[in-house]
């Protein structure tokens, strides 16, 4: 099922990246429509994004502000098995999100010279949770609970209207905002929802936001590229994708399983085996074509895993399994072998590394305490999975004594004369000038 790539002699990087599997994705291409999305937000506000969401998501919302009693009408009848499970995840994720929170730090470069390093949250972010073929609740608890633990004092969420759902958005995604104290929630969707955050919307008093984080689609990655000078945007997200590196040891039927539980999100998502291992290998197709017929989202994952973006990757050995992960810079990474701390050592480029058998990655999409929104695409070379730091600014405090500053007083006025820049200079030598 999954069609076969043998790199059991490997390229140079540059020609290894090319080779590697990856799904027919341009955000360039995607990003004139956003654009024009977004001007149109920024021109007509409300009716740009009712009559939005009238042509992509085939509903016309009475009220792009959800009322705050629908807010807590979805969690009133929300099923109760759903809501401890939401809870469960909210405790988990918070508890790790805290955890990501630098602590203040100082450094005395010598007697009265001090430089003090703090971190501060912005004010205000926008928060997006996709609609389309599933529901994600997850990705609410994932961005909210990230800004609550960095202190984030205004959150706004927004998720497209669900036609089904008389133009909210749908009910589980507004109980789980109940759960987590955030009654500021739009129904808008795409490229559109992103434009509205960034500049704002009088009409229905929503004001622009200083971040915007949350997964989406092409259009909603491309209309974060367009925003990027106005706002802090995280990734540009696209279609989900998972590599796991296993040897002989691993199981196949539990490499299977998560290779398809990835498949299933999207037919554009990414599922890719590296091994040393051509039995493996076997072992692992023959258990993702049962698995993959048998499960619900059967047409949805067949296509992904017959996809250009889905393959099995044959490889000499663990270190050049090492190799081809970094090249690739998974979003989930998945290590199931002898040695899963010998591999991780060697590793530089995940958004988010899974360990051992008995951790999937959709315990990470869930309740491991991990955050799920990370980069795509092979942006986890250069970008961070979406954390409190994403909403968290480093300033740095100077003080310096009279002594301290006299002590490098030459220096500075040195340097500054240097750059031609005398008044620098002229500011330090007045602290010290005889009438003072």
């Amino acid at each position: 099922m999954l069609r076969r790539l043998d790199l059991t002699t490997l390229p140079g990087d540059q020609e290894l990246r090319a080779l590697l599997p990856r799904p027919a994705v341009d955000v360039e291409r995607a990003l004139p429509a956003a654009q024009e999305l977004i001007a149109d937000v920024r021109e007509r506000g409300a009716e740009a994004l009712v009559a939005q969401a009238e042509r992509f998501d085939g509903v016309r919302p009475a009220e792009l502000r959800v009322p705050a009693e629908a807010v807590e009408q979805a969690l009133d009848a929300l099923e109760p098995t759903v809501r401890t499970a939401l809870e469960t995840a909210i405790a988990r994720v918070r508890v790790g999100s805290a955890a990501q929170v630098p602590p203040p730090t100082s450094v005395e470069l010598a007697p009265g010279a001090v430089v003090e390093l703090r971190w501060q949250p912005v004010d205000r972010v926008g928060l997006y949770v996709p609609g389309g073929k599933a529901v994600y609740p997850s990705s609410v608890v994932m961005n909210v609970v990230a800004a609550q633990a960095a202190g984030v004092g205004s959150i706004a969420v927004a998720s497209p209207a669900q036609a089904e759902h008389g133009g909210l958005p749908h009910p589980t995604i507004l109980a789980a905002c109940a759960l987590l104290g955030v009654d500021e929630v739009y129904a808008m969707g795409g490229a559109g929802a992103v434009g509205a955050f960034a500049h704002g919307v009088p009409g229905i008093g929503l004001e622009p936001v200083d971040v915007v984080t949350g997964p989406g689609n092409v259009f909603v990655a491309a209309a974060k590229r367009a925003v990027a000078g106005r706002v802090r945007v995280d990734a540009e997200a696209g279609p989900t994708e998972i590599l796991v590196i296993a040897d002989d040891s691993a199981d196949p039927e539990l490499v299977a399983a998560d290779l398809v539980s990835q498949a299933e999100h999207d037919e554009l998502a990414a599922a890719v085996l590296v091994t040393d291992s051509a039995d493996l290998a076997d072992r692992v197709d023959a258990s993702v074509a049962r698995r993959a017929a048998a499960t619900a989202a059967a047409e949805r994952v067949a296509t992904s895993l017959a996809g250009e973006q889905s393959a099995i990757v044959l490889v000499a050995d663990l270190e050049a399994a090492v190799r081809v992960s970094d090249a690739y810079a998974p979003e989930h990474l998945e290590i199931q072998t002898r040695d899963d701390d010998g591999v991780l050592a060697r590793i530089r480029h995940a958004g988010a590394i899974f360990l051992g058998a008995h951790a999937p990655v959709s315990l990470g999409d869930y309740a491991a305490g991990s955050n799920h929104v990370l980069p795509t695409g092979g942006q986890a070379r250069r970008v961070a999975g979406l954390g409190a730091a994403t909403f968290l600014r480093p300033q740095q405090v100077v003080r310096y004594d009279r002594a301290a500053l006299e002590a490098v007083r030459a220096d500075v006025v040195a340097l500054a004369g240097a750059e031609g820049l005398p008044a620098h200079g002229e500011a330090i030598d007045a602290r010290f000038e005889e009438a003072r």
